[in-house]
């Protein structure tokens, strides 16, 4: 039997109407949807029941970035007596937004045929770049209205909600307890939000809808899914998430204890501590071609010897090369996170963004990282709708001023957005 988490509210939108989330919960049915992406190309997540919800929701949304396209929708409970429905979560490649598009297609289709052709029709809320970039492809294909949303005020909006009012959402990460959940609470504001897509933009958040953009870093996802791409042939991110996992970064990067021999406890280093990430790479390399020229290798005078010269290469692993080049790029971020963090006087951070994925080794690293940088003065929060900040901002667009249970959310509605700055590096 599921445990519920009681909301005390009722969220009232335009015209007739209303959102209940009175009751919501995170559905742990941990079979209730697949993992990989299914024959439509849809990559299913953890949905969010809402039990008490009866009304007609007449709208889908859409967070379309640089590598994934995430999609927020409600629906009811199928083939059930149980009163309510779910919000779902699914993520497709922004390659395939054909594919995406299909099935929004579809949705309407269903939509109409519960509701019936007199029902208020459905629309379209969308944000992300490829709000902008696929406009005319989604009038075109859908013949829906396409409202776009400013891709920060989105952001900003989800990630309120998320903290504010979903139960069993945010939680924090140590070794003991690798996931220590966060009650929802009001006073949440200053933080800082840590959005890595395929880059990584940092935002500061004063307050309910106020808000700049303060730094980011250009290595981000996208640089971890291209590098790898060369370096492994790994054809999908969560194949080089897998191969992460299994590999040994101390074959690849040089570490502390590779240089002093043990910890370097005087500065706090373990000697598992990176010293310096592909730092082994160079030095076994060059090693390998001196055993080479010593045994004539370079010389090519017969086959044999080239043999025993490219037997005497080092070779790296795959599953070594991405484990080392995860953690690189994560701590990276992990690091300037904590700097800005510092500059700006902000005890809470908050990472989101499809890079995270709820992959452990990702959460460890940064977690680490702000604990190890801040001397354990800032805390790093992360979420199981991390990758759905933007799409659930969009979706919560429709409601009025003031739906929220602890006023999260703006008090005016928001005109539709300008086109975004290309310096906002979103996935």
């Amino acid at each position: 039997m599921q445990r519920q988490f009681p909301i005390d509210r009722t969220i009232l939108s335009p015209g007739t109407v209303s959102i209940n989330v009175q009751g919501a919960f995170i559905v742990e049915e941990a079979s209730s949807r697949p993992s990989t992406p299914s024959d439509d190309g849809a990559q299913h997540d953890t949905d969010i029941r809402l039990p008490n919800h009866k009304a007609v929701v007449s709208h889908v949304a859409l967070d379309i970035g640089g590598s994934l396209a995430k999609l927020v929708y409600f629906s009811h409970e199928p083939n059930s007596k149980d009163l309510g429905g779910r919000l779902n979560f699914l993520k497709f490649e922004t390659d395939n937004i054909d594919q995406c598009l299909d099935f929004v297609k579809g949705l309407q289709d269903e939509f109409r045929i519960q509701n019936g052709s007199r029902s208020e029709q459905m629309s379209i809320m969308a944000t992300g770049g490829g709000a902008y970039k696929f406009y005319e492809d989604m009038k075109r294909i859908l013949g829906l209205e396409v409202l776009r949303e400013d891709e920060m005020d989105c952001l900003i909006m989800g990630l309120d909600f998320f903290i504010t009012e979903i139960p069993r959402e945010v939680f924090t990460y140590s070794d003991d307890d690798p996931m220590h959940f966060q009650e929802p609470r009001a006073n949440i504001y200053p933080y800082l939000l840590v959005n890595i897509g395929s880059g990584v933009s940092m935002i500061k958040v004063s307050g309910r809808q106020q808000f700049e953009r303060i730094g980011g870093t250009s290595l981000g996802g996208g640089t971890l899914w291209g590098l790898l791409s060369l370096l492994t042939g790994a054809r999908t991110f969560d194949d080089m998430l897998r191969m992460a996992e299994i590999g040994d970064n101390g074959a690849v990067d040089m570490l502390v204890g590779d240089i002093y021999g043990a910890d370097y406890s005087k500065i706090g280093l373990k000697s598992t501590t990176i010293a310096s990430s592909f730092g082994k790479v160079f030095k076994m390399k060059r090693q390998g071609e001196n055993q080479a020229e010593d045994h004539g290798g370079l010389s090519h005078e017969n086959r044999e010897d080239d043999n025993d010269a490219s037997k005497s290469q080092p070779t790296f692993k795959k599953e070594d090369i991405s484990r080392s080049l995860l953690y690189a790029v994560s701590n990276n971020i992990g690091q300037i996170a904590y700097l800005q963090s510092e500059k700006h006087d902000l005890e809470h951070i908050y990472f989101g963004g499809s890079f995270i994925r709820g992959h452990r080794q990702t959460i460890q690293t940064l977690s680490y990282a702000i604990n190890f940088w801040s001397k354990g003065e800032k805390q790093a929060y992360f979420l199981r709708h991390e990758g759905y900040l933007g799409s659930v901002g969009a979706f919560l667009k429709r409601q009025p001023k003031n739906w929220g249970r602890r006023n999260s959310f703006e008090e005016h509605p928001v005109p539709s957005a300008p086109p975004p700055d290309l310096n906002s590096q979103m996935l």
